[in-house]
């Protein structure tokens, strides 16, 4: 299969995208994972995303759709899109894209959270800086205060998680990436779901896989099998 995960920063597309890769053997590609990536290896690339990254502000979309499609054509099996596409353009550009290369989104999933919500998230996010895996101090604190379970590092507040960057994002976000909710409504109005989750990561993984295996019944149902089995 192949997903994509919209929602605003903080909604938890990264703990459901890797949460989905894992039970369903498919390839996170999260766009944010990525572009840190390209942002600390110091490359041209990683020098031009820098400033766009510490600002709190999205990445060019010619610069984005360059980085992005290079790896969703590489891919063989299928994918979780995470946090990308961020634009119309970006999203126009997509489905021009999967058209092209006969591998279109079997689903969009929209994680919707009421702001309120966000700004707790984002005041107790922790990360890990080797393994990515996302913590709360409240909600989801690992087992010993400030420690990654898995690769016992110190966690860290990312950077663009500091309140002045935090709030930047969130009116970027209103502003340029919310309008795909409306894009995919109507392009792909089979295939989009909007999922509430404002809840805790498990409640919120259960209605993400109900809406896939919902998706999958219903290729099987029209095809006799799954309509994309990459």
């Amino acid at each position: 299969m192949r997903l994509a995960l919209l929602g605003p920063p903080g909604a938890g597309k990264g703990t459901q995208a890797r949460r989905i890769c894992q039970t369903f053997n498919l390839v996170h590609l999260s766009s944010g994972d990525i572009l840190r990536t390209e942002k600390m290896a110091g490359t041209a690339h990683g020098r031009r995303i820098r400033d766009f990254i510490d600002r709190g502000m999205l990445v060019p979309d010619s610069l984005m759709l360059g980085i992005m499609q290079n790896r969703i054509c590489a891919l063989q099996q299928g994918f979780v899109l995470d946090g990308f596409p961020r634009t119309l353009p970006q999203a126009k550009e997509l489905s021009r894209l999967l058209k092209h290369i006969k591998r279109p989104l079997d689903l969009v999933i929209n994680l919707d959270v009421p702001m309120d919500v966000l700004s707790r998230r984002f005041e107790g996010r922790r990360v890990c800086p080797i393994c990515r895996d996302v913590y709360h101090i409240d909600s989801n604190p690992p087992v010993k205060p400030g420690i990654c379970n898995n690769e016992g590092s110190r966690l860290i507040i990312r950077e663009d998680d500091m309140p002045e960057v935090v709030r930047t994002r969130l009116s970027t976000y209103k502003k340029l990436t919310a309008p795909l909710i409306e894009f995919y409504a109507t392009t792909e109005a089979d295939r989009l779901v909007t999922i509430n989750s404002a809840g805790q990561p498990d409640e919120v993984t259960k209605l993400v896989f109900a809406a896939i295996e919902k998706r999958r019944a219903s290729q099987i149902s029209h095809n006799g099998k799954p309509e994309t089995a990459a």
